[in-house]
């Protein structure tokens, strides 16, 4: 009996010190400095439920409060979710409207203030986690390119004009002296035009020559084996 009294009493005790922080106007690192673990993990239970319940400027206001002691990985987060939501809403409203939305429209349909929309999209080109996701999709360079050849060497025009474009920008080895012409239906490679009947007309042994000239094209060429891309 004794020990459940003295632990509603420090229950009570961590709540109220807990109140006490978020009725604070600007919360410091100083201020929950004397919390134990209990207050600590309590405090920033209180902080993730309020932040996923409010909305618009009352959210944006609470989060200037708090913002001095959230963790790196809570602020990543909420960055995160402020992205994902801000390119719905301008996504879903281009749909909508058949022209690009206000910010005010922005921030309605992502249910954040406009001081936030105006925020995000003004730094979020130099914001960590954007550049991480940059860096995710050229990860995945190699593994398109290696779909856009396969559909090249059995003859799509297309998929061939975007490969040799690709190549060109990626490694810069086109010399000054070849020019790669991209029309509708055909590629010209300086006086060569190269179409969906030329290839047609090439017979196993000239597709396989050309097949390792592509390959040559890129370092890595066991990426662009098709057995591969099948796996």
């Amino acid at each position: 009996m004794e020990a459940n009294q003295k632990s509603l009493q420090r229950f009570t005790e961590t709540e109220t010190k807990i109140n006490e922080i978020l009725s604070l106007k600007q919360i410091t690192v100083d201020d929950i400095e004397l919390l134990d673990t209990d207050g600590y993990n309590g405090l920033f239970r209180v902080i993730a439920e309020k932040i996923n319940k409010l909305s618009g400027d009352e959210k944006e206001a609470f989060i200037e409060r708090v913002e001095l002691i959230l963790p790196k990985s809570l602020k990543n987060q909420l960055w995160e979710g402020n992205h994902n939501s801000i390119t719905y809403a301008i996504s879903t409203l281009m749909q909508e409207l058949n022209r690009m939305p206000s910010k005010n429209e922005i921030a309605n349909k992502a249910e954040l203030s406009r001081q936030t929309i105006y925020k995000h999209m003004k730094d979020y080109a130099s914001h960590p986690q954007y550049l991480q996701q940059i860096e995710q999709f050229r990860f995945m360079t190699s593994k398109v390119l290696a779909k856009v050849f396969k559909f090249a060497v059995n003859g799509d025009m297309a998929a061939a004009k975007l490969y040799f474009n690709v190549i060109g920008n990626l490694n810069g080895q086109l010399s000054n002296s070849t020019l790669i012409q991209n029309q509708n239906n055909y590629i010209q490679i300086n006086g060569l035009v190269l179409n969906q009947e030329t290839i047609k007309r090439l017979n196993p042994d000239q597709l396989s020559i050309i097949e390792n000239i592509l390959k040559t094209a890129i370092p890595e060429a066991e990426i662009l084996n098709p057995e591969i891309v099948k796996k």
